[in-house]
């Protein structure tokens, strides 16, 4: 059982080989401006990374550094970013919950 739950643990956040502080530096760097340490963007302009799987968001950051996904400022910020810096930053955000009470709006 104990095995069945690391393979869950792995497969939904990354390799082991990826680094939570170095993540969390890292988007402490690039990403907070728009996203925030928390990865629940500073408004609604700006997509929630927090708890999104950390393959896809590796995914992204990798089709905005080679061109194949375009949005001029995502590429800028995502050609900074080196292999291992886009799996630590996945890592570091895919680990976060998301705080869907910021999602209510109280009329």
């Amino acid at each position: 059982m104990k095995k069945l739950l690391l393979l869950g643990m792995v497969l939904a956040f990354g390799s082991q080989a990826a680094d939570l502080e170095k993540g969390k530096a890292k988007a402490d760097q690039v990403c907070k401006t728009c996203h925030g340490m928390d990865g629940m963007g500073i408004d609604a302009t700006y997509p929630k990374l927090a708890g999104q799987f950390a393959d896809y968001m590796e995914k992204a950051l990798e089709d905005y550094r080679s061109g194949d996904r375009a949005n001029p400022i995502m590429a800028g910020f995502a050609a900074t970013l080196t292999d291992e810096d886009i799996e630590n930053v996945a890592y570091y955000y895919a680990t976060l919950k998301e705080n869907r009470l910021t999602d209510l709006s109280i009329k």
